[in-house]
């Protein structure tokens, strides 16, 4: 069962579908979806939908959301900066958790490239996420954006104030705020368990940032770090075969993550 709500953060509504398994009366685990740079809860060749929909055939609740500006959601996706996508990450989280379908012991975040970042730095502070699945994660947010949008869109906006990239009007506050982003040196307050997959044919953002992470991740006192090249995949895990290496490795892990939480439960 499909149901799309409108969820405040601030002065504008996020637009976000929750996905829920075919069986009713348990509490069920949580996935929470955060999409790209410029992107939106469907995701390019309907990635978004695809996983939402094999994750929820296999038991967990899925919730996949626009941030402001993209897809569906109201606002003005360029004219704030990271820490606006963060706080409407943690207005998505609050909702989640006032859900009475989701068990809150059990909530993961999977973040894809932008999202992958952002989800990293809401999960290094947020201690209500205890599991975190990276899909070709940005690793260094200024230096990858500004490489996307191209220098000299990225100077016409310290120049004039904003840029106009396929129709997002993003402003030099935008990219001030990726300046000061730095999640690889918060992956190491991650206290929880996280899986990384990334392709070797991504031309995006190259599976170099990957290893970053991992290196990081494995410098903790405390929580498990995966990894994954999935061989043939691009950005968006497009071909049939990359996505099904992603999704099946990823569903294969949350699995494993349900069940030991449940374990240290009863």
């Amino acid at each position: 069962m499909d149901r799309t709500f409108q969820i405040p953060s601030g002065h504008i509504a996020l637009t976000a579908t929750l996905h829920e398994p075919s069986q009713s009366g348990e509490k069920c685990p949580l996935v929470i979806i955060c999409h790209g740079f410029t992107g939106s809860r469907i995701g390019v060749d309907r990635l978004f939908v695809k996983a939402a929909r094999e994750l929820t055939a296999n038991g967990f609740a899925v919730l996949r959301f626009d941030y402001g500006g993209c897809g569906e959601s109201s606002g003005d996706y360029g004219a704030g900066g990271l820490d606006v996508l963060l706080n409407q990450t943690r207005d998505v989280l609050d909702f989640a958790f006032q859900l009475d379908c989701i068990d809150p012991e059990r909530v993961s975040l999977i973040g894809h490239s932008l999202g992958g970042a952002v989800s990293m730095l809401t999960a290094s502070t947020d201690k209500r996420i205890h599991s975190l699945v990276l899909w070709a994660a940005v690793a260094r947010p200024y230096d990858d954006i500004v490489r996307i949008v191209g220098e000299r869109g990225y100077q016409e906006a310290l120049l004039t104030g904003k840029t106009d990239h396929h129709g997002y009007l993003l402003q030099d506050r935008f990219f001030q705020s990726l300046n000061g982003a730095l999640p690889l040196r918060q992956a190491k307050q991650f206290e929880g368990d996280a899986l990384l997959l990334h392709g070797n044919r991504d031309d995006v953002i190259s599976v170099d940032a990957m290893f970053h992470y991992e290196r990081e991740l494995r410098l903790r006192r405390r929580g498990r770090c995966e990894t994954e090249v999935v061989i043939g995949a691009d950005h968006t895990f497009s071909t049939a075969d990359g996505y099904q290496r992603l999704i099946g490795s990823t569903v294969k892990w949350l699995r494993e993550q349900t069940e030991q939480a449940t374990l240290a439960v009863s």
